[in-house]
């Protein structure tokens, strides 16, 4: 059976309070089989993550995927640990934070925990950058809800000469 065909069984319902992913902002992906039973192939992370094999394994030779267990014939077994690590690594992707900056803070994970403030710099750095570009595109957004709405409220007349309502050229670009 593949990852894609294993069935996992719904996790008890809890409180909101008593549940701990109804505290996380987005609550981590299931993973597809329980563990204990979780040794997946290449191709399987692969078709979960949405990465190509290519990038897993350039991943684990470049330091950004912790050691990955092998089976007997020298294939690759994925585990649990492995697909919350990919998530999170997806996620600093997200971020725009450079693979080398990934690849430090793995080395600073498998380092343990007196790394914890280096690793805590690193990601208050790479907020102070989402939250940056954020604001960027907020400001971006406003330009196109301001164009909307100034297309959405025009009625063309007959013989009116053309004009969108833009504010002049150093604030924001005409049509």
């Amino acid at each position: 059976m593949t990852v894609t065909e294993s069935q996992t069984q719904d996790p008890p319902e809890l409180p909101a309070a008593d549940n701990p992913l109804e505290r996380c902002a987005a609550a981590p992906p299931r993973h597809p089989r329980p563990d204990g039973e979780d040794r997946y192939t290449i191709s399987e992370v692969a078709a979960w993550t949405g990465l190509s094999a290519h990038t897993l394994r350039w991943y684990e030779r470049i330091g950004l995927m912790p050691h990955i267990d092998r089976s007997h014939t020298g294939q690759r077994r994925f585990s649990n640990r492995d697909l919350d690590w990919l998530t999170l690594v997806g996620k600093l992707r997200l971020t725009g934070m450079p693979v080398a900056d990934m690849v430090r803070y793995a080395e600073l994970v498998r380092a343990g925990e007196h790394t914890f403030a280096e690793r805590r710099q690193l990601l208050v750095r790479t907020r102070a950058d989402v939250r940056h570009r954020i604001a960027e595109l907020q400001d971006t957004l406003s330009v196109l809800d301001l164009k909307i709405g100034f297309y959405s409220d025009a009625a063309p007349t007959a013989g009116a000469a053309p004009t969108d309502g833009a504010a002049p050229a150093a604030a924001c670009e005409a049509d």
